[in-house]
């Protein structure tokens, strides 16, 4: 090398940022502990009692809440870690086949662990596949090649399965809705429809239990327990949650991708959070204009190209905001507490799902714990009780941490 070259750029393996994101996803989880919007039930004319109450649950159908930016943001990051995954793997010396190998083995153990964690307070197995770590793994596979192409391809892929699942939708002619439709056949109560008018128009084609989707399982999915000779019959989904979510969860995934592609190369730090930030914009703005004037509802349940969108704006808004924030202004002790949660995401979820929380806070009342709540008034215990119970969830990753236990699949 002559001395008028420079070396070659090392580029990092791991962002803190990304961690720090993906612990405040995780800490939102965990958060529903806490219990706010029951709390908020006993303050109906606190404004901010209200808000909280709104941001900890999900919205019955169309919208958006904070709570809502869980399962989204989990499947972007995990689009935005593999350009730094697959760089580290490379590193090594690792083959395409074998990180092949390994794509399809983790595919395949995401959407195991979704069944199975679905499954726990069950008296059989429930082959559904709506959860987020089954959709996450239905797509794996496909986000893996998508990674190891080239940038045009990744944009190409996003476009064709949101217009390509817009248009399957658009062409599915749902049932119509007369006066003698038996609403309790597709598990929709009328207090829902009461609160949540069905769509008319264009937009019908995403009304709940009435679509593509549900079609989809309620033809092919319903048999599966009929196949492996389980007796409980099928049953669709309570909340409109749908096995072919996991396509437009893809493109979630590939604007997380496309992210990451971003935050991994030469830019200057400038230039990668302005193009995050107004990617976000865009695709805010984007979604927003297919809800509002009825081409397509924004509804995380069914997973709508607009909430693709939408969700996703929010995102790579998030994702700039923490790359400015913890990568750009070094400031990571500040948010060393998400970091934490962040780095060990798979563990927490694991162990919330396995009901972690409900030992905890069985522990703490056996053990003298009732007493200590007896000064709070009654809506305020299960908040302070959920507060001790997301500190020793924190002090168990912490020990983790400490002791470089981190668990990965």
């Amino acid at each position: 090398m002559s001395k008028t070259e420079s070396p070659a750029p090392v580029l990092p393996n791991r962002l803190s940022s990304l961690d720090a994101y993906r612990g405040l996803v995780m800490f939102l989880m965990m958060a529903e502990v806490l219990h706010l919007a029951q709390a908020a039930k006993a303050f109906p004319e606190s404004s901010l009692w209200q808000m909280l109450a709104f941001h900890t649950t999900h919205v019955e159908w169309a919208g958006c809440s904070l709570h809502d930016l869980i399962q989204p943001s989990f499947s972007f990051l995990v689009g935005a870690a593999l350009p730094f995954s697959i760089l580290s793997r490379r590193q090594k010396g690792q083959s395409f086949f074998w990180m092949f190998l390994h794509a399809a083995w983790r595919s395949f153990l995401l959407v195991a662990l979704g069944v199975f964690l679905r499954s726990t307070h069950t008296s059989q197995t429930r082959f559904t596949f709506e959860d987020t770590l089954s959709q996450i793994g239905l797509g794996y596979l496909f986000l893996f090649l998508l990674g190891c192409a080239r940038p045009w391809v990744q944009w190409v892929a996003l476009v064709v399965i949101l217009v390509g699942y817009w248009g399957a939708f658009a062409l599915y002619n749902p049932p119509e809705r007369g006066p003698d439709f038996d609403y309790a056949a597709i598990g929709v109560t009328p207090e829902f429809e009461a609160q949540n008018p069905p769509y008319t128009g264009l937009a019908r084609h995403w009304n709940k239990n009435s679509n593509l989707a549900f079609a989809f399982d309620d033809n092919y999915v319903r048999r599966i327990p009929e196949l492996l000779g389980h007796g409980e019959a099928y049953k669709p989904n309570r909340g409109g949650y749908a096995t072919l979510s996991f396509i437009p969860t893809l493109g979630t995934m590939i604007l997380g991708l496309l992210a990451g592609g971003c935050l991994r190369g030469e830019w200057s730090a400038g230039k990668k959070f302005a193009c995050l930030a107004v990617g976000g914009a865009l695709a805010l703005a984007a979604g927003w204009a297919l809800d509002h004037y009825g081409l397509c509802p924004s509804v995380k349940r069914i997973w709508t190209p607009a909430w693709v969108l939408v969700s996703g704006g929010w995102c790579l808004l998030f994702t700039a905001g923490f790359y400015l924030l913890v990568d750009t202004w070094g400031l990571r002790q500040v948010f060393f507490p998400l970091i934490i949660i962040g780095m060990n995401s798979i563990a927490i979820y694991f162990l919330v799902h396995i009901e972690l929380h409900g030992f905890i806070q069985r522990s703490f009342r056996t053990h003298g714990g009732e007493a200590a709540l007896k000064f709070l008034s009654d809506p305020l215990q299960p908040v302070v009780l959920g507060a001790v119970t997301l500190a020793i969830d924190w002090l168990i990753l912490y020990w983790m941490y400490r002791n470089k236990v981190f668990v990965r699949i």
